[in-house]
């Protein structure tokens, strides 16, 4: 593949990556404004799943920003942002749920969630330092070829954590989704917006992963050319 391939895969991923966030914060505002029947917020929507698979150990607070909504496996939180905790909208309970999905595959130990936690103390390591390695790789190729290895091995492992998180998201929704429409949180007037919301937030987290992909083909091309 020649250097100009890769340039505009890149570019079009990153018009992809766009697109899809810009679809992402469209679908979320859109189903901000529509309530749920029962007036259950996003916080009330999160207890009551925990609460349905059994789980007592998972507390449920609020935090600052938009969209960073999140379940911390260490501290078992799941942590709502300020337009989701205490919304009673279709977009909050999705999310809601979304996030306590994760807390549900911590409970039952769901092997990629597992591997992605693994992953977290070494990715936050290493992409500290990769950029640094790859550049001088690259600059110092000649001298100590192997250093730009040292740094795709590196690179590696946060597409390798990229990968990985796929298949953790995608299940958390599935079960989201599913428990959102069992329960009765969700009905046939609004049940079809939470799944859109998040079959878009899913899609950032696919983009993720092929740029992560893309990046590591050019510098693996980069290193095999010399």
């Amino acid at each position: 593949m020649s250097f100009m391939s890769i340039y505009l895969i890149a570019g079009l991923i990153a018009v992809a990556g766009m697109i899809v966030q810009w679809q992402l914060q469209s679908r979320f505002n859109r189903y901000s404004r529509i309530p749920l029947r029962s007036g259950m917020t996003g916080a009330d929507v999160a207890r009551k799943m925990l609460a349905d698979n059994g789980i007592y150990d998972v507390e449920v607070v609020a935090t600052n920003g938009m969209l960073t909504d999140h379940y911390d496996p260490r501290s078992k939180r799941v942590a709502l942002s300020e337009g989701v905790y205490s919304s009673t909208s279709v977009a909050a309970a999705a999310v809601a749920a979304h996030e306590c999905g994760h807390a549900v595959q911590h409970a039952v130990g769901y092997a990629p969630l597992r591997l992605r936690s693994a992953l977290v103390p070494v990715v936050t390591f290493s992409s500290r330092i990769v950029p640094w390695v790859l550049i001088l790789g690259i600059l110092m190729i000649n001298i100590f070829p192997n250093l730009l290895w040292f740094g795709i091995a590196l690179f590696a492992l946060t597409t390798l954590f990229s990968v990985v998180t796929l298949p953790v998201e995608i299940n958390a929704s599935r079960r989201a989704v599913a428990w959102l429409g069992d329960s009765g949180i969700t009905d046939v007037t609004n049940h079809d917006k939470a799944v859109d919301a998040l079959r878009w937030a899913a899609y950032t987290y696919v983009i993720d992963a092929i740029g992560s992909i893309a990046t590591l083909l050019y510098y693996i091309g980069i290193a095999r050319r010399e």
